[in-house]
């Protein structure tokens, strides 16, 4: 699937974030999540009960017990029963359900939410039971581990260097000095080799964080934003399982993805990628065709904030937000899942001509 079949128009009417943290140890989910949702909200003065279709992503492992989602229905409210799905992956994931949904036309507004807090715990490790359980997740290679297998087949391959990457740090981390959100901004120390060719600096930082977005359909969708930012196509793939067999200097279903997504069809003003290592950055550009008129994460991106399971939802609200503001035309998000960019989501959304 890539674009809406059958004329009917969805959009991103309202986008809401938390202020990421390192810690948040005095909150529990639902205490994180529920100012997101009055804000997200309040932004289009609908009530709970106006809402046709919730669907939230957020991960078990992450939380540390099963079917966590269930206590974050308390922020939403399931009583009187609700239309309510999970998904056990990034909100970006949440959201694609979520415009399936509208696009059969049983539901004309949805709300996706998000959630994580990494800061319990060692997400790196959390993050290895993503792998393959019997050949590689047994030995234990951790997130940056492996994104530095990733970084160092870039600079093998004549794709970049460290001075590249450390201004690719710098410019996102720029950025996010106009992001009151942001856990990271302005100048920030490369320090230290983390794992080699990594520093601390082309790393994310690690913090809690939640995000929600309001979709709509048609005519509901410009009764309640001014400026609707229009899913004009949404896709998603994934790479194998198995990094042996994979190119790590570079990312077919990126590139599939933004392809079924129309996102080659014409140029695009805006992209916000999730990036969390700056070497991933180098790898989306190349698959996305970006080229230097493209304003790249004006919000700072994933290494400015990377609230797992959260970060790929951001993304899509960070581009909407632009287009809602206009100060984009047509704007290009991305998330991600799994080691290495693994699993890949792209969507283009566009505002009415002015």
């Amino acid at each position: 699937m890539t674009s809406a079949p059958g004329g009917r128009e969805i959009a991103v009417v309202a986008f809401a974030q938390t202020a990421h943290r390192r810690t948040s140890d005095e909150l529990s989910e639902v205490e994180m999540l529920m100012p997101v949702l009055h804000e997200v909200l309040d932004r289009t003065g609908l009530k709970t009960a106006d809402i046709d279709f919730t669907c939230s992503g957020s991960s078990d492992y992450l939380a540390g017990r099963a079917f966590s989602f269930t206590l974050a229905l308390d922020g939403v409210g399931a009583w009187p029963p609700i239309s309510e799905s999970h998904v056990e992956m990034d909100g970006a994931w949440a959201l694609y359900e979520a415009w399936t949904k509208l696009l059969t036309g049983d539901a004309d507004t949805a709300l996706v939410y998000s959630y994580g807090k990494s800061s319990p715990g060692s997400v790196r490790d959390v993050l290895t039971r993503q792998l393959d359980p019997y050949y590689v997740a047994p030995l234990w290679p951790d997130s940056v581990a492996l994104a530095a297998l990733q970084a160092q087949a870039l600079i093998d391959a004549g794709d970049t260097d460290e001075p590249a990457l450390a201004a690719v740090a710098a410019r996102n981390r720029e950025s996010a000095t106009a992001n009151p959100h942001a856990q990271l901004q302005g100048a920030v120390p490369q320090g230290d080799y983390l794992v080699q060719p990594l520093r601390t600096g082309d790393c994310p930082p690690i913090g809690d964080g939640a995000a929600a977005v309001i979709l709509a359909a048609g005519d509901r969708a410009r009764e309640l934003c001014a400026r609707p930012a229009w899913i004009r196509g949404i896709d998603h793939r994934t790479e194998a399982h198995s990094l042996g067999v994979r190119d790590l200097t570079d990312s077919p279903s990126t590139r599939l993805a933004a392809e079924r997504a129309g996102a080659f069809e014409r140029p695009v003003d805006t992209a916000e990628l999730h990036a969390p290592f700056t070497a991933q950055e180098i790898v989306l550009r190349k698959a996305l065709r970006l080229g230097d008129d493209v304003h790249v994460n004006p919000s700072g991106g994933a290494l400015a904030a990377n609230p797992v399971m959260a970060a790929g939802l951001i993304r899509v609200g960070e581009a909407a937000a632009r287009v809602h503001l206009g100060a984009s035309d047509r704007a290009l998000a991305h998330a991600t899942s799994g080691p290495c960019l693994q699993q890949n989501l792209v969507a283009v959304l566009e505002g009415e001509p002015r």
